[in-house]
């Protein structure tokens, strides 16, 4: 999506302004599936955004990655618009 690459390019820029901030991205995922599915979801969801930040010149050493598959929702819902929101990466600074 053209505003998640946007997004991200801002992420990018704050990180490479900021080299000491170190984030975590946590990929997540909605409540369908196996536990092993979303698992291996949310790490391919976080993935690539690491990988996106990295083409955008952000240092891998300032990232990290975990996957929480579906066990931290955004919000609660058993319908598309609560799905789409729990489908997604957050980004927490671990250092600074």
């Amino acid at each position: 999506k053209p505003e998640y690459k946007e997004m991200l390019k801002t992420k990018a820029d704050l990180l490479k302004k900021y080299s000491s901030i170190r984030v975590r991205i946590e990929g997540n995922c909605d409540e369908r599936g196996t536990q092993e599915y979303n698992l291996a979801l949310g790490e391919r969801r976080a993935r690539a955004s690491y990988e996106y930040l990295v083409t955008l010149g952000v240092n891998p050493s300032q990232l990290e990655m975990i996957s929480y598959g579906k066990e931290n929702p955004a919000v609660q819902g058993n319908n598309e618009a609560s799905w789409s929101k729990n489908r997604r990466d957050d980004f927490r600074v671990v250092a600074h």
